[in-house]
């Protein structure tokens, strides 16, 4: 197995990490009724690439995401939430907005530290 193909398929088994963020990855679980929300320090974002332009399509966000303390809270950091969230144009005609639930979770140092090492010694999942 070359090196390449093991570097994706390590990264298609984290998921989808967030942009600048190798530890933050999306939940990407089949989207709910319950709409993603913002608060007021990311208010206007995209929730996929950061952008300020055109806002265009609401997020909708699993049911995981949004039980118990978790209702309510912003969808990019988890403070509490003032603002519905929206996608920008470009992430809509892009079909981004249909890869599931765009929250944002922590995949935490200690997994990531050991993702790095596995890579850097060449251990191969089983």
């Amino acid at each position: 197995m070359k090196a390449g193909k093991s570097k994706t398929k390590d990264v298609l088994t984290l998921g989808t990490t967030a942009k600048h963020h190798p530890d933050l990855i999306f939940c990407c679980k089949q989207a709910g009724v319950a709409i993603g929300r913002l608060c007021e320090k990311c208010d206007g974002k995209c929730v996929i690439c950061d952008s300020y332009a055109q806002p265009c399509t609401l997020v909708c966000i699993c049911d995981e995401c949004n039980y118990g303390s978790y209702q309510g809270r912003c969808v990019i950091c988890g403070g509490p939430g003032v603002s519905d969230a929206y996608y920008c144009k470009e992430c809509t005609i892009q079909e981004k907005d249909r890869d599931g639930c765009p929250k944002i979770g922590n995949l935490g140092s200690s997994k990531t530290g050991l993702l790095y090492e596995r890579k850097k010694y060449g251990f191969k999942k089983r």
